[in-house]
């Protein structure tokens, strides 16, 4: 992903706080002014110590002297400490506020997603889960780094290098010239760690999808005895990602040193050329001071930019499969819009073919008829498509071919949303969220009252035991039984 298509992709979530953009911006301006002020107060300095010593001032001139210069000097240090701090307040805001959209925007996306997205390999919980969080944290990293490092600095680097110039074109030059080279030893450091970087992005989200499926199956994984099992898998991705991040800093630390290397050509180029202009007495003493400290701020980018362009390719490198994710149609319901007075529950498949993500055909050609007001039985050997087909009626998934009836109207017409509160379904594998008995009891209507929650507890024959539990209906719902989660589901 481009510099460019990453901004462009994050100016819909960035552009409502504008005006913090914009203050950012304006304390960056006058941050890149201050900075400066030392370089040239340091310069004015040396040069007035050389005229007192040459006029052998002394006493009260000397020292008020000094004191205009330290209280110079302390005035911008302390501008300069609220400029920072400013800096980021809006900086640190901006980020938190980004996360916060940013995550609310993916969950809002995911759950509208069909479940075949979720069946997808790539898409297992917990490969899901590190891409959200890495993504988000990268993104915001990002935006930090360009309003309170990178901007900052350049700016500051810009106006330093403009006085460069407006003191001595060729001392202006020696302080530009290494930049193409720190320019294009930063491009073979990209080029080289492309591929690294995707790497690690993929030991990371199989690490930590092993780790959740290890933490969910630790009874069977004890049952089997598996323990030395489990820890040799776990082991052998924490290698390949320790040896994949090995070399990526390897590889930093190289090209870090070849761009110290360029940097300190820079400052000899600028301290030769400067001492040749004092010796001929074109320039002051304290020019080779000023000329030193105005490099010193050129080059500042020079010696953050391994750092924030690893953070930033980092987040390039994640950008990509974050967006991927929240930016795939594909996988959106299709929402009709149909919503009858009442569902009679008349359920019809026509010449249904469904094939999973993976590639594996689950129903081939099925004619089913669900009458309602009766009681229809699918029965079947284990992988037979018994829950495919459920699933496919009930909308989870859209048939590869044929079609799908609800009263006599294709099923894709209607509502989902309606269609799921008139359709109730009890899963194969049960689930409880975490949350206390009432809170999922409550899941299935968030507007039922206490004593429609009893009533549907008495309904399940779960009344009684709930009431036994220390704190009742407030008691964590996964502290209760498998055939009782079951009765709450």
């Amino acid at each position: 992903m481009s510099t460019g298509t990453l901004i462009k992709k994050l100016w819909p979530f960035v552009q409502k706080y504008r005006q913090s953009l914009v203050g950012a911006l304006v304390l960056t301006s006058i941050g890149a002014l201050l900075a400066q002020v030392t370089p040239l107060v340091m310069e004015y300095t040396v040069n007035r110590v050389q005229l007192m010593l040459r006029d052998k001032t002394q006493g009260l001139d000397a020292w008020t002297v000094v004191g205009w210069l330290v209280l110079i000097l302390l005035s911008k240090e302390i501008l300069s400490l609220l400029i920072q701090l400013g800096q980021k307040f809006l900086s640190d805001r901006l980020r938190f506020r980004l996360a916060a959209d940013l995550h609310n925007y993916t969950i809002r996306r995911m759950v509208s997603y069909h479940l075949s997205f979720f069946a997808l390999p790539q898409n297992a919980i917990g490969k899901l889960e590190k891409r959200i969080d890495k993504g988000i944290e990268s993104l915001t990293k990002t935006v930090k780094n360009i309003f309170v490092d990178i901007v900052p600095m350049f700016a500051n680097a810009a106006l330093a290098l403009a006085l460069m110039y407006k003191k001595n074109i060729w001392v202006g030059v020696c302080a530009t010239i290494v930049m193409p080279l720190y320019a294009l030893i930063s491009r073979e450091q990209s080029r080289r760690q492309k591929s690294i970087r995707y790497s690690i992005q993929h030991f990371r989200e199989e690490k930590a999808n092993t780790l959740f499926s290890l933490i969910e199956s630790i009874f069977v994984v004890k049952s089997f005895v598996r323990e030395s099992y489990e820890a040799s898998r776990q082991q052998t991705l924490t290698q390949f990602l320790s040896d994949s991040e090995v070399k990526h800093h390897r590889t930093n630390y190289l090209f870090d040193g070849l761009k110290s290397i360029a940097e300190q050509l820079g400052i000899i180029m600028v301290f030769v050329v400067t001492i040749y202009f004092v010796l001929n007495q074109q320039m002051t003493v304290g020019a080779i001071l000023l000329h030193i400290m105005l490099f010193n701020n050129v080059s500042a980018p020079v010696r953050h930019l391994h750092r924030i362009y690893d953070e930033y390719s980092e987040a390039l490198t994640y950008a990509e499969g974050f967006f991927d994710m929240i930016e795939n149609d594909t996988y959106l319901v299709a929402e009709g819009g149909v919503q009858e007075q009442k569902m009679q529950g008349t359920f019809e498949m026509k010449a249904v073919d469904f094939v999973y993500p993976n590639g594996k055909q689950a129903l081939k050609n099925v004619q089913l008829t669900i009458e309602a007001g009766k009681t229809t039985a699918l029965v079947g050997l284990s992988g037979a498509g018994k829950s495919s087909a459920m699933n496919v009626l009930t909308g989870f998934y859209s048939p590869s071919r044929g079609q799908v009836l609800l009263d006599g109207r294709l099923l894709g017409e209607y509502d989902q949303h309606w269609v799921r509160e008139n359709v109730g379904l009890v899963m194969q594998k049960n689930h409880i969220f975490s949350g206390t008995v009432e809170e999922n009891i409550r899941y299935g209507k968030l507007e039922a009252t206490g004593e429609e929650i009893i009533e549907a507890a008495k309904k399940a024959s779960l009344h009684d035991q709930i009431l036994q539990l220390p704190k009742g209906y407030q008691s964590e719902a996964k502290a209760l039984s498998g055939g009782q989660q079951q009765r709450i589901a």
